[in-house]
């Protein structure tokens, strides 16, 4: 492949370097013509997690790049900390209900209070794990607290959150409990490694952790090269830091074509970066769009939120039919569990009162919605405020949409296949497809505006990240994109091609503004009508009927008639004539 000036530029760079590379503009190609070009140099390619690290292993092999490491953070990390010591693995991070056994907290006067601070205990053990701070004592851990309940639980009790994360920590230090990813991480970077390379290329800067960013910067004897895109800084709830910006002694670099976008999307794209001059002056803005692209095969929605997510993916898979098959980024499950392993039936199973049904133990210790719903607001948990209005929403039928859902999404190898991907931003970062359609969950103008006029400078961090949340949305197509018309910058030009296609609410006549008629799902044929019912089955079918699932939605469930349904359970004694 031809390099651009821009690009020959950054291979034949010497000394420290950061590149800005704007969406889709071959950063990987390249960070590994760079390689190339010194074959004599051990290198070290430190990519952002394992999806990126199994890619650039790919394409560096190919390339007889043999001269090249590839590594994550936490792979070094696993290496120097874990292998051949006593620690043992804590696969997901330690749940809310697990702290609280843990540390044998008690409450403190407060409904669900030890819930609450295991919850805050929990997030600030991450906060510091995250951090390149060496105590916990020195982190301001109310300043990363959003949500008015949230704040004044963690100010009422901070030095005990304080006090309970270094216990914690300390514990795990010891081998008494199970380490996390995190704490491993933040153990290798409290040694202060010197790493064995002549230069190291750190992918993905603008959204690397303070710790990630601390061991980078202290290979003092190596040359560095870092490079991300200042606006696709999308994980500062994950305690991320633009490194690009803390990096003043490296040389600038910059990569503008977007060899992915065409003109009139690179355009939408710097019109949607162009909304930050509200609040910053000192802004580089500048893509320049050469992509032909012309395939609409691959279609994806991508949306912010999980919630408006599985809303459209009900509505055209379900309900309307629109869609035959469907898969979604990162693994359904994933949207339907929160960030503690409360799962979207457990839920549903308190919303129901069936205790039974309940496996999460947090969530099962709540006496009733009422008390989840607070717990979520004094934590300021949002997956888990998702998933309870996601119940709330479909209530009783979720269990018949949620099977519709898995029944018809494809396997990872058959992705391109699908009728329909469904992502949120996050887990598509770094992908492309060919049609890209946005839901309106997206931040607006008006809102920004709105917003800072009303909150000033105190807001700017959180805009700036709704801005490179849209920013990433966007930059997403190759081709075509829909968006809503709240979402177009205001004077945008929309060009008369077929690339931007603007969706407007539809008019509603007053004849047609009536009641809408409550929407009926398609009913499954009755596939198994005289199956045999499994041990499993029975157990699902009682707790199902006991949650106050109807035998309608049972039937649906389960691809059986109504009165199958009926009979099974009054020959299981649970229900009687």
């Amino acid at each position: 492949m031809k390099l651009t000036e821009e690009q020959t530029a950054i291979v034949q760079s010497e000394g420290n370097i950061k590149i800005n590379a704007v969406a889709g503009s071959g950063k990987t190609t390249t960070l590994l013509a760079y390689a190339q070009a010194r074959p004599q140099q051990k290198i070290l390619y430190l990519a952002f997690n394992r999806s990126v690290k199994l890619e650039a292993i790919r394409k560096f092999g190919e390339s007889d790049c043999h001269h090249v490491e590839i590594e994550t953070a936490h792979s070094l990390a696993y290496r120097a900390v874990v292998r051949g010591s006593r620690f043992r693995i804590q696969q997901n991070d330690l749940t809310t209900y697990q702290i609280k056994e843990i540390l044998n907290l008690k409450p403190k006067g407060e409904a669900l209070s030890e819930y609450v601070l295991a919850g805050h205990i929990s997030r600030c053990m991450r906060l510091f794990c995250n951090s390149s701070e060496s105590k916990v004592q020195q982190l301001d851990y109310l300043a990363t607290v959003s949500g008015d309940e949230a704040y004044e639980f963690v100010k009422k009790h901070y030095d005990e959150i304080i006090h309970q994360t270094r216990l914690l920590l300390a514990k795990m230090n010891r081998g008494e409990v199970d380490i996390t990813h995190d704490f491993y991480l933040k153990k290798f970077q409290l040694h202060e490694p010197i790493l064995p390379y002549d230069c190291i290329l750190f992918d993905e800067g603008q959204d690397a952790s303070p710790a990630m960013l601390d061991i980078f910067l202290r290979q003092d004897h190596a040359i560095r090269v870092i490079v991300g895109d200042t606006h696709q800084q999308i994980y500062r709830w994950r305690f991320a830091i633009n490194s690009l910006e803390q990096v003043d002694s490296f040389k600038d670099y910059y990569l503008t074509q977007s060899f992915r976008l065409n003109t009139h999307l690179s355009k939408l794209a710097e019109a949607v970066i162009h909304y930050k001059f509200l609040f910053a002056s000192n802004l580089n803005i500048n893509i320049a769009g050469v992509g032909k692209h012309r395939n609409t095969k691959v279609k994806a929605t991508i949306g912010r939120t999980n919630l408006a997510l599985l809303v459209k993916a009900i509505d055209m898979l379900v309900e309307n039919g629109e869609i035959e098959n469907v898969y979604f980024e990162g693994n359904f499950s994933s949207y339907t569990y929160a960030q503690d392993g409360g799962s979207i039936y457990d839920v549903l199973s308190l919303y129901n009162d069936y205790k039974q049904g309940i496996r999460d133990k947090l969530i099962r210790s709540m006496p009733n919605m009422d008390a989840l719903e607070t717990y979520a607001e004094k934590t300021d948990d949002t997956e888990l405020k998702t998933i309870i209005e996601i119940v709330k929403k479909y209530g009783r039928k979720l269990p018949y949409l949620m099977k519709e859902l898995k029944q018809r999404h494809l396997a990872d190898s058959d992705k391109s296949k699908a009728d329909m991907i469904f992502s949120t931003v996050h887990r598509c970062k770094g992908m492309e497809y060919d049609e890209v359609t946005l839901l309106d969950d997206f931040i607006t103008e008006d809102s920004i505006e709105k917003l800072f006029r009303e909150e000033g400078m105190v807001v700017a961090d959180n805009l700036t990240e709704e801005i490179n949340l849209l920013y990433v949305a966007v930059t997403r197509s190759k081709n075509k994109l829909r968006i809503a018309e709240k979402l177009l910058p205001k004077g945008f030009d929309v060009p008369p091609t077929h690339h931007i296609q603007v969706m407007r609410p539809p008019k509603v006549s007053k004849k047609e503004n009536k009641p809408t008629a409550v929407p009926q799902f398609r009913k499954s044929q009755p596939t198994y009508a005289n199956k045999r019912w499994t041990e499993k089955e029975e157990n699902e079918l009682v707790a199902m009927f006991n949650s106050g699932t109807s035998i309608e939605d049972i039937a649906s469930y389960f691809e059986r008639t109504k009165s199958a349904v009926y009979f099974r359970l009054k020959k299981l004694g649970v229900i009687y004539d």
